[in-house]
Parts: C-alpha cells; sequence; structure tokens
C-alpha cells in the first residue's frame, strides 16, 4: 500500500492510505542502516501486518521533493509563518531568520499577521509595506474575528503548506478555523495513543480538502541561521537583489564597504532599515561563528 505519513510519535508512523485510513506502522531497521529518517509529509510504502487493527510496516520512502531539518517536514510546497499583530509583539528578527531558511531551500514564504484586531491600522500598514516591498506576500487576519480567513484559504488550496510560529500568535486558532473536523480527523490517531500520553506537541498533516494539507509543527522561540557562510546571507535578502553587482566592488557583502548600491538605497528608503539592521546583526553571529 502507499500513503503519506501524517504524524510520527515515539518511532510510530502513522500513514493515511488514499482512502483516508490511518495505519500505525513501524519504520524497517534498513532505514536506521541508511541513516534515513522517515518525514510528516514522506509519501511511503507500506506492508499491511494486520488489515483488522490496521497495522504494518513503512518498508520504502519514495523520492522526496524536498525536506526542512526544522521543522523536519518533507514535500512542502509552501511555508506560512504566523506572527500576531500584538500581545505578542512580533519579533522581526525571528521572522527574519525564518525567511532566511526558506529562501536557502527554495520554498516560498507567505507571512501571515494575525490578531489585527488589537493593532493599529497605520502599524499594520508599515508591516505590511516591509516585507510586501520584498516580494513577500502578506496576509492579516483576526481569528477571534474570523477574518481574512478566506483569502487565506485561497492561499493554501491544493498545495501542502508548513505552518509555523511563535507560541501565542494564534497558529492553533487559525488552524481550527481552517479545519473545524480537525479533532475527528486525528481521533483515530489519538484513540491509538492513548490520551494525555504525549504532551509534546509532534509535527502533523492535516487534510483540509483535495490535495490540500497542513503541516501544524510545534512552535518555535528561537531560530539559528546555520550552515550558512557570511558571504551567501545576502542572497537571501530577495530585495538587495536587483542591486546586486552594480556595487563598487564585486561580491559586497554590503556592510562595510564603500560605493555600495545597498546601502545606498537604505538611504533613499528602497530597502527597509528593520530589514537591514537584521541583517547587519545576522551577518555579525556568522561572522563570530566562523571565528572561533
Amino acid at each position: 500500500m502507499q500513503g503519506r505519513i501524517v504524524k510520527g510519535i515515539g518511532g510510530f508512523y502513522y500513514v493515511a492510505s488514499e482512502k483516508g485510513e490511518v495505519y500505525e506502522c513501524r519504520a524497517k531497521g534498513i532505514f536506521r542502516k541508511e541513516k534515513l529518517k522517515p518525514l510528516v509529509g514522506d509519501y511511503v510504502e507500506v506492508e499491511i501486518l494486520d488489515p483488522e487493527e490496521k497495522t504494518g510496516n513503512v518498508v520504502k520512502i519514495l523520492p522526496r521533493k524536498n525536506q526542512l531539518i526544522r521543522p523536519a517536514v518533507a514535500n512542502v510546497d509552501q511555508a506560512l509563518v504566523i506572527f500576531a499583530v500584538k500581545e505578542p509583539n512580533p519579533n522581526f528578527m525571528l521572522l527574519d531568520r525564518f525567511l532566511i531558511v526558506m529562501e536557502r531551500q527554495d520554498i516560498p514564504a507567505v507571512i501571515c499577521f494575525n490578531k489585527e484586531d488589537l493593532g493599529q491600522e497605520e502599524e499594520i500598514k508599515e508591516i505590511v509595506n516591509i516585507y510586501s516591498s520584498c516580494g513577500y506576500q502578506v496576509l492579516i487576519t483576526s481569528a477571534a474575528k474570523e477574518a481574512g480567513i478566506r483569502e487565506l484559504e485561497e492561499v493554501l488550496k491544493g498545495k501542502t503548506t508548513t505552518v509555523a510560529g511563535p507560541s501565542g500568535a494564534g497558529k492553533s486558532s487559525l488552524t481550527n478555523l481552517l479545519a473545524p473536523d480537525v479533532q475527528m480527523e486525528t481521533g483515530e490517531i489519538s484513540k491509538k495513543l492513548g490520551r494525555g500520553k504525549h504532551t509534546t506537541r509532534h509535527s502533523q498533516l492535516i487534510c483540509l480538502g483535495k490535495d490540500t494539507y497542513l503541516m501544524d509543527t510545534p512552535g518555535f522561540t528561537s531560530f539559528y541561521v546555520e550552515d550558512i557562510e557570511k558571504e551567501e546571507l545576502r542572497h537571501y535578502f530577495p530585495e538587495f537583489l536587483p542591486y546586486e553587482g552594480t556595487c563598487r566592488f564585486q561580491g559586497c557583502t554590503h556592510t562595510h564597504e564603500p560605493g555600495c548600491s545597498v546601502k545606498e538605497a537604505l538611504k533613499e528608503g528602497k530597502v527597509s532599515s528593520l530589514r537591514y539592521e537584521n541583517y547587519q546583526e545576522i551577518y555579525k553571529e556568522l561572522e563570530e561563528k566562523r571565528r572561533y
């Protein structure tokens, strides 16, 4: 049988068949030998052990379109990152780190600012402007008022979207609005696991409709940009790309060099100072890391 892993907990993988039945599976030892770990979102082949009890073994992982390290998921079409407009205030450094990781993986990112009802109109406009001028699609929602949900549904349609964001941003409230019957869908898994056994949140794949999946991943509070050389960082800020090759020095890092087009654009207000400051801070961090 072929299916897709919708959840993985403590060595068990829950695989949804094309008919929507969920099988509780273990992974064959061969994966350990090959240092390959099945991920939520993987398309897999399963050998069924008990059709009544719906148990089986994952025997093969089908080729992946892509995979993320954090959150550890596979076969993603896009990422939706949710931050609150207020309560808590958005941590733009955290948001920019997330966007860098997605840019590096070549996964389109959509930004959603929730709790519109708590923010000032001018403030919200400014935030939207900063990120949409970098080429990101920005959505404004209010889970409390059920506003902006239709637009969100349109963006998700026909895609597998990994959803991330810091705790308190309203990720769960939005997910519940998008998938009101999610409890029913995961009921089969909860029953098998026994409620309350696992308090840790795990990544899970929620079906919203035909070919439309949400990958709900645990909230994050920090996001380290690892394995990136400081010289390549500039490529992950899309608003710098129009100036690539126009600076006085080839391979300009846009930090300290004279005759830098990005710094010129910053002075003219064409590049956001908030984004540029975050860029500089992350650049310094990568420089320090290399030193040690």
